[in-house]
């Protein structure tokens, strides 16, 4: 029998292999900025939400099934303010996980949101990452 521990990691390798597909996809997908800027867009909005979810897995924090980014820092900050407030700018983000992958919904994304969203993916990876080594319950408040 797998101990609580080996699951809660098997589940993060999941989060943070998704979340890094998203990016690496964004990624390739950026220097050809005049086809697939809407596609870039929503893929660091996909990944940005799945490495916040991966934070909220490994410490514990339940959340509900939702691309708002906002609502799943406000769950961050109850365990760790600074990287909820360092990542507050990436809230933008929400806006292309739905409202952008439908017609009439929004303008399509720009060259510049574009690289402004890869941008902001990176920034939630870069600050999520270092905090997944440490063991839960010692997040820096």
């Amino acid at each position: 029998m797998k101990q609580p521990d080996q699951v809660k990691r098997r589940i993060l390798a999941e989060w943070l292999r998704k979340a890094d597909a998203d990016i690496a996809v964004a990624e390739r997908l950026l220097p050809n900025e005049a086809t697939f800027l809407n596609a870039v867009a929503f893929h660091c909005q996909q990944a940005a939400e799945k490495y916040i979810k991966a934070f909220l897995v490994w410490y514990e924090i339940d959340f509900p099934k939702t691309h708002d980014l906002e609502e799943l820092l406000d769950l961050v900050e109850t365990s760790n303010r600074d990287l909820a407030a360092s990542l507050r700018d990436v809230i933008v983000l929400t806006l292309y996980g739905v409202e952008l992958r439908y017609p009439g919904d929004r303008p399509d994304a720009t060259p510049d949101e574009a690289r402004e969203a890869v941008k902001l993916a990176r920034q939630v990876r870069d600050a999520v990452l270092p905090l997944l080594s440490d063991p839960p319950g010692n997040a820096k408040a």
